[in-house]
């Protein structure tokens, strides 16, 4: 059987379809083949890339990857110990770290040692308290770590606008693999991790409009190291 070239894991949380179609519009620019849309454990395994999209919480996403004695879990931090190329996006990059303050007791992947917390719900700026979730366009901000050069390919121009919506952040415990960050009030959110050929934003490419799709397109151009 033929490996996928990309496969879109489908953690059964959501409709993908908006993620599907941007993934889809991004590889047939780069002429390559469309993805697959897949929660077939030895699908995922066997795929060139991996997107994990975010929509959910937590604990869902935790129940996902422990289901069948772990399977997907396994799957997927074997694919990224080979260096398949990954690109998690949202809940794709909160379930890389250890464990989160929104599902108590519930394990992600542990790929990268850490926690996801909540924002803060006393942020201010200018004088006006700050809604959580964090929602709409912010500008991430591209750092010099050691996952910075396939964030700097993926995110393109400095001064980009990317769409957020969530209430929780990364904080890894390593801040080498932090390769982007968002300014929400005081707060420095982590944006994206990077790390090989890793990539995980807590934006959404898919509600990005151009900017999105050149990062999507970026991903699926990127060799593997």
């Amino acid at each position: 059987m033929d490996s996928p070239a990309l496969a879109i894991v489908d953690l059964g949380l959501g409709n993908l379809r908006s993620v599907e179609k941007a993934v889809a519009a991004a590889a047939e620019h780069a002429g390559l083949a469309a993805p697959v849309v897949t929660h077939d454990v030895d699908v995922i395994a066997r795929a060139a890339r991996i997107v994990v999209p975010g929509q959910g919480a937590f604990r869902d996403g935790a129940a996902a990857l422990a289901k069948d004695g772990g399977a997907l879990g396994q799957a997927l931090r074997a694919s990224i110990a080979r260096g398949t190329p990954y690109l998690g996006i949202c809940l794709g990059l909160q379930l890389l770290l250890d464990e989160s303050e929104e599902a108590p007791g519930a394990r992600g992947l542990g790929v990268f040692a850490g926690s996801v917390v909540r924002i803060p719900d006393d942020l201010v700026h200018e004088g006006r308290r700050l809604k959580v979730p964090h929602m709409g366009w912010n500008q991430p901000h591209l750092l010099a770590t050691r996952g910075g050069e396939a964030a700097r390919d993926a995110l393109g121009r400095a001064g980009e606008w990317f769409y957020f919506v969530h209430s929780y952040h990364a904080i890894p415990h390593d801040p080498s693999v932090v390769a982007a960050t968002a300014t929400y009030g005081c707060l420095e959110i982590t944006a994206a991790l990077a790390e090989g050929s890793l990539l995980a934003t807590q934006f959404h490419p898919e509600k990005s409009q151009r900017a999105g799709l050149a990062l999507l397109e970026a991903f699926l151009r990127r060799p593997r190291p």
